[in-house]
């Protein structure tokens, strides 16, 4: 349903603008007349050969593997940890995709334990690492933390988990599905943020707006035995050249345009500070994103959804329940939509909101 009614509106806030099929493909097709692009055969190809160096030499790796979901490439990264350290214990924060969003896949398939760390609307510390007596063979730290509005750990706080892994032997794994995110707020380059994890994750449509797919960065002896069980695992697709061409043609100009949208994401704060009513998490913006906090119940909060996209085409998001009965939560990523809406318009529409 969801779905659909984005389909009826004109006006779009969160999220980047997306092209239609159609507009996509001619943009894909001039790109690769362009730069001459030949198919890959089984990832063995100069366009996604060239693009996996490309990513790897940005995060400072030896080596990327372009892989055709972020759901193949993070329990495999931490299955094959587990089996050569012949100790099965990973500690995330309880918020991570692979403890909520798998179908507990890692679990039913017994490729390693969950050890929750943290609380669960905070970034994870050092401490919270510390706090379990067990031994830990992997740790993964998403940056940013999707499921609580994009929050980050600080500088200090991220570099001490960093050192601690180090010392003690433990695999430290980046899920960075939004690391591109991130450079803005701590003012830091890629290869830096990447230091220190041994291995990092990234999305090529999340932020890149290419049509999926992901790389998984590490040494190029890891990235070797990761490849050969991608390949175990029916991820040896036969052509991956849309994904990559989609996600090739525009990375330089999304990753440039991301200063500018945390920028705007710290103008949106402002303006929301205008109702009282609304609220964000987390109350200082960390990343371009941010969780928007509705003073309604999640039910009534699914009627003016479906009544600004029918009545007015606006597409604000979808809600979600909140713990509180009597709120219910949005989820805004600070795209190419907001960066073009201009404040009187968004004015505008919190001041609908907020009296409907």
């Amino acid at each position: 349903m969801s779905t659909q009614l984005k389909q009826l509106c004109t006006i779009h806030i969160p999220g980047n603008k997306e092209d239609s099929p159609a507009e996509h493909f001619s943009k894909m097709a001039q790109w690769c007349e362009q730069h001459d692009i030949e198919h890959d055969v089984y990832g063995e190809g100069e366009t996604i050969q060239a693009f996996e160096k490309k990513v790897a030499d940005l995060l400072g790796y030896e080596a990327g593997l372009f892989v055709i979901t972020g759901t193949m490439t993070q329990p495999t990264v931490l299955e094959l940890v587990t089996k050569q350290k012949r100790n099965p214990i990973v500690a995330m924060h309880p918020s991570s995709h692979i403890y909520l969003h798998e179908r507990q896949g890692y679990q039913l398939q017994n490729r390693f334990n969950i050890l929750p760390i943290g609380n669960a609307y905070k970034p994870w510390k050092l401490e919270d690492l510390q706090q379990w007596p067990d031994e830990i063979a992997a740790a993964l730290y998403e940056l940013p933390m999707r499921e609580i509005g994009g929050q980050l750990p600080s500088w200090q706080e991220l570099n001490e988990i960093k050192q601690y892994c180090a010392q003690n032997g433990i695999h430290l794994h980046m899920d960075g599905a939004r690391l591109w995110e991130t450079a803005a707020y701590w003012q830091k380059e890629y290869q830096q943020i990447a230091q220190g994890f041994d291995s990092a994750y990234v999305s090529l449509y999340k932020g890149i707006n290419g049509l999926g797919g992901s790389m998984l960065l590490g040494s190029k002896q890891f990235i070797e035995l990761a490849s050969m069980w991608m390949k175990r695992q029916g991820g040896n697709v036969y052509h991956r050249t849309p994904y990559i061409v989609s996600a090739a043609m525009q990375f330089d100009d999304r990753l440039a345009q991301l200063r500018a949208l945390f920028e705007r994401t710290k103008q949106v704060y402002q303006i929301i500070e205008e109702f009282p009513t609304l609220a964000v998490n987390p109350p200082q913006p960390q990343s371009n994103m941010l969780h928007l906090i509705l003073p309604f119940s999640h039910k009534e909060a699914l009627e003016l959804q479906q009544a600004f996209a029918t009545k007015r085409g606006i597409w604000f998001g979808n809600p979600q329940v909140t713990a509180h009965p009597n709120q219910s939560v949005v989820e805004w990523y600070v795209g190419d939509n907001l960066l073009a809406l201009d404040d009187e318009q968004l004015r505008e529409f919190f001041a609908e909101l907020t009296t409907s």
